[in-house]
């Protein structure tokens, strides 16, 4: 009898303890979508969302105030996008410095760490452009701001490490970001990007020119060059045509001459920073017997005859209005073309902003960024292209600097990236890449050499060939 009341006993408890445990799971919240999650932060906004496969893609308003020193006085809508794996995994934050793409995409650090993405639009990119705008409050401690903010609304939800990453302008502004707010970011990944800390001094590029490929490519590119201004009157005829069928203005440079020689003279830049010593041979071999369509048609194809233009310049203001008052822009010289046949030279930002907007130097910004990277660097790696003109002048680190990197890749230009390194190198900076987000397996720890990227690599998802930029525009 006692024996069957304790198993009646028993089977009560044992009842009572599923039931129980049945209600607390039903009684559980379900759990909360990540778009709802991303959308129930202050300021964040629904574009649209992209499917692709293993992610879920974002496009996104974020409000954000047009002077970060003085929040009460406006706001505009900042666009950016959030590619989603995992609030479990680490998170890169990129921005090419220009537009952002509203197609799913993962930048090199993001397939390396398999995590998560977020990109941002600069600041005075439309559409994120305050209306009116005020162009003085388009410097890089207001974009750095601007990732800052974004990066403490975005932290609460993916609370991994992160790291920040972009290439040319992209790459000169994580790194700024970095000066003014070194406390956010777990690691830095800067790309190509230039460091013009004093201005008027370009001899760096000079030289560069001067050795750059082989002596057989250099001639090349230099006789269609020099060919192009000997044939000035021809070719703007050419030009003035073009213009007209295309509605082509030239009201922000002054005039179509000035167009035109911009755009011959960005030539041999134009070839080094997009392509390699393998297209030498699409140059013509021959530049004084080659017909006036080679000679437009080369330089068009890597300079672009649209480039400045009105129409051609609009998208880039921010971008040139940065350039002639903080970042500053390169002046190089042409001592393969008589002085004749040049009335410019290398123009200024300030011939590619409309005048109404005004424009003043600072030469002490870079000079500030210049002077932290070298002492204050941490967890950050600088990848340059060995053929890359932008390379020239760039970013070094001093006495100062903890774990951090400057490394480059051979034979490579303004694409260069880790996988192009030599193959010690491309496993340190794997390793390294891996460490900072917090996600390198124990066989890295012990053995770097062992570096993989976790993420497998997808030809859609994965671009790496460089975004060409007519003009002269990191």
């Amino acid at each position: 009898m006692r024996k069957a009341l304790r198993w009646l006993l028993a089977l009560v408890v044992l009842i009572g303890t599923v039931s129980t445990a049945g209600a607390a799971t039903a009684a559980e919240p379900k759990a909360v979508d990540i778009k709802d999650r991303l959308l129930s932060i202050p300021g964040m906004s629904l574009i649209e969302e992209k499917p692709y496969t293993g992610y879920r893609f974002f496009v996104l308003n974020y409000t954000q105030p047009v002077d970060h020193r003085h929040p009460s006085k406006g706001t505009f809508q900042q666009r950016i996008t959030v590619l989603h794996k995992d609030v479990n995994r680490p998170t890169v934050f990129y921005t090419g410095g220009y537009n952002v793409s509203t197609n799913p995409s993962r930048r090199e650090p993001t397939q390396i760490v398999d995590g998560n993405q977020v990109s941002m639009e600069y600041r005075y990119f439309t559409p994120s452009r305050p209306a009116p705008a005020d162009w003085s409050k388009l410097d890089i401690w207001q974009a750095a701001s601007d990732q800052h903010r974004i990066f403490k609304a975005l932290k609460p939800l993916y609370s991994r490490n992160w790291i920040s990453t972009g290439g040319s302008k992209g790459g000169m502004t994580a790194t700024y970001y970095e000066r003014f707010y070194p406390r956010d970011m777990d690691g830095v990944v800067a790309y190509v990007a230039p460091n013009d800390v004093v201005n008027k001094e370009d001899s760096a590029y000079d030289r560069f020119f001067a050795r750059v490929g082989t002596d057989e490519c250099r001639d090349k590119l230099n006789g269609v060059q020099r060919e192009a201004l000997v044939r000035r009157a021809p070719l703007e005829k050419k030009y003035a045509a073009y213009a007209a069928e295309n509605g082509y203005t030239f009201d922000t440079i002054g005039s179509l001459d000035r167009a035109y020689e911009a755009v011959v003279l960005d030539y041999v830049w134009g070839f080094w920073q997009y392509s390699t010593l393998a297209d030498c041979a699409d140059i013509p071999a021959d530049a004084k017997n080659a017909t006036d369509d080679a000679i437009w048609g080369s330089v068009d194809a890597i300079s672009g005859f649209s480039a400045y233009t009105d129409q051609g310049l609009e998208t880039y203001t921010p971008y040139y209005y940065q350039a002639g008052t903080q970042l500053g822009a390169p002046t190089i010289h042409f001592p393969h073309i008589e002085k004749k046949y040049i009335r410019y030279g290398y123009q200024p930002p300030r011939n590619f902003v409309p005048r109404s907007i005004p424009m003043k130097f600072e030469p002490w910004a870079m000079r500030d960024v210049d002077t932290w990277v070298r002492h204050n660097a941490r967890h950050m790696l600088f990848v340059y292209g060995e053929n890359d003109p932008w390379g020239a002048e760039r970013f070094r680190l001093g006495h100062g600097a903890r774990d951090s990197y400057v490394l480059t890749a051979p034979g490579m230009n303004h694409g260069a990236n880790v996988a192009g390194l030599v193959p010690d190198q491309k496993a340190r900076a794997t390793a390294r890449i891996l460490d900072w987000a917090g996600v390198a397996p124990a066989k890295v720890q012990e053995n770097p050499s062992a570096a993989r990227p976790l993420a497998t690599f997808d030809a859609r998802l994965d671009q790496r060939d460089v975004e060409r930029e007519p003009a002269l525009r990191p």
